[in-house]
């Protein structure tokens, strides 16, 4: 035999036993969650009792997931800036960088811990757990594949939504305990931006809620099987892309710390691992955002035979979601940051309207198509929401050539008269 035929060989025996293990661990953890359910209800507790308790165990490994799922993030995403902004990245402690991370763990973890005079210590220490405990309660509603989810709740939008507040009110806590006037400032700004762009976000979650039928998120992938809720509805998908990059708080969205301006915002006063926890939910979060983009509009674990393996659903599931986080990367390390006014003046007068036309317009069009599961009403209505949209895309595009002619004509006006003043 060849060598290049023995490296095929041992590729393919490769590929088969990984897929094999990894389906075994899906299979066990099925079995352990029956036998405990078994066991359980052997004890004379109810099933509702049941649900509850297996519902807070399974949400065990769906956290830790997302708490492993940090550490190659960051090696990841310096790995990914350093190719767009022409530089080397972590390259020299292990393979290719990769223990870089551990490395600047132990780093953290070995730097002392302060508390600054005069702050409320109780509040000071509670703000990075909370930052992170935010991020990481949202994977438990997130379905990786089909039945294969920590936490099956109908009201999992809701959820989200709540849950992610947290972060918010962390930061806040973070900058006004802190005993620093250039912590309080970023805590200010916290308020101004990312409470702001909660408003189209949330807007425009409820399309895919009206699509499904359903705030679960389970049904809101199901409801994708035939047709992503992106071709339904892209303006709701770019509008909730935007805000959520908008609520981490990244460029061109990084007003939170702005350090020419604030020092370094509401985490000035944090060093340690304290410091590293608000590193780590904004590293999640970016993640996570790209997670939920996936599971709304992209039709999350959903993929040609998914249904029934839930290995290949997973495959479908973080590859979408790992593009969406390359996109998230590549608007990070490519574009400016804005004046926040600027981003303010985006929030108010575009994206929330936009948010709200679009709302109704997907609504009134969902409700002009018929009902029927065929595949040729699916068709139909598919097509009258993807016309709803591009002739609520051309108002929006017309309706922002007016008012940017409008504002040309003013500065040229105003240019004019003050030529003829000095002349």
């Amino acid at each position: 035999m060849r060598n290049w035929e023995f490296r095929i060989l041992h590729s393919e025996f490769c590929i088969q036993y990984l897929t094999m293990n990894l389906a075994d661990v899906l299979n066990l953890f099925t079995t352990i969650e029956n036998l405990l359910r078994e066991l359980l209800l052997g004890w004379n507790l109810t099933p509702a009792a049941v649900n509850v308790i297996v519902d807070a165990i399974r949400v065990v490994p769906t956290g830790s997931f997302g708490l492993l799922l940090v550490i190659f993030l960051i090696w990841l995403e310096r790995k990914l800036a350093a190719r767009f902004q022409d530089r080397l990245g972590p390259n020299r402690v292990g393979p290719y960088g990769l223990l870089q991370t551990f490395a600047d763990v132990g780093k953290l973890v070995t730097k002392e811990d302060t508390t600054p005079a005069g702050a409320d210590k109780v509040v000071f220490n509670i703000a990075p757990p909370l930052a992170v405990m935010s991020v990481v309660m949202i994977w438990a509603v997130l379905p990786f594949a089909a039945r294969a989810v920590g936490v099956s709740l109908n009201v999992g939008v809701v959820y989200v939504v709540a849950v992610a507040s947290l972060g918010t009110l962390a930061i806040m806590l973070a900058g006004m305990s802190s005993n620093n006037k250039y912590a309080l400032l970023g805590a200010f700004r916290t308020v101004a931006q990312l409470v702001s762009y909660e408003a189209p976000m949330i807007i425009s979650l409820l399309v895919p809620v009206m699509l499904a039928g359903s705030m679960n998120m389970d049904r809101i992938v199901e409801a994708q099987s035939r047709i992503w809720f992106f071709v339904l509805a892209p303006i709701p998908f770019l509008i909730f892309f935007i805000s959520s990059i908008a609520e981490v708080g990244r460029t061109p969205f990084d007003l939170l710390e702005a350090e020419s301006e604030i020092v370094a915002g509401f985490h000035i006063e944090y060093s340690g691992m304290k410091f590293a926890m608000f590193f780590a939910a904004e590293f999640l979060h970016a993640f996570t955002i790209a997670a939920l983009v996936a599971i709304l509009f992209f039709g999350g674990w959903q993929g040609p035979g998914a249904e029934n393996n839930q290995l290949l659903g997973v495959a479908y599931f973080m590859g979408k979601s790992f593009f969406f986080y390359f996109i998230v990367v590549w608007v990070r390390t490519t574009l400016p940051r804005i004046r926040i006014d600027h981003m303010l003046n985006v929030n108010w007068k575009f994206l929330t309207p936009l948010s709200l036309a679009a709302v109704v317009v997907i609504a009134v069009a969902d409700k002009l198509t018929p009902a029927s599961g065929t595949p040729e009403a699916a068709l139909a209505r598919a097509g009258t929401l993807l016309l709803a949209n591009l002739a609520l895309g051309l108002a929006t595009l017309w309706v922002l050539r007016a008012a940017s002619a409008r504002i040309r004509a003013k500065v040229e006006g105003g240019t004019i008269a003050v030529i003829a003043e000095t002349s």
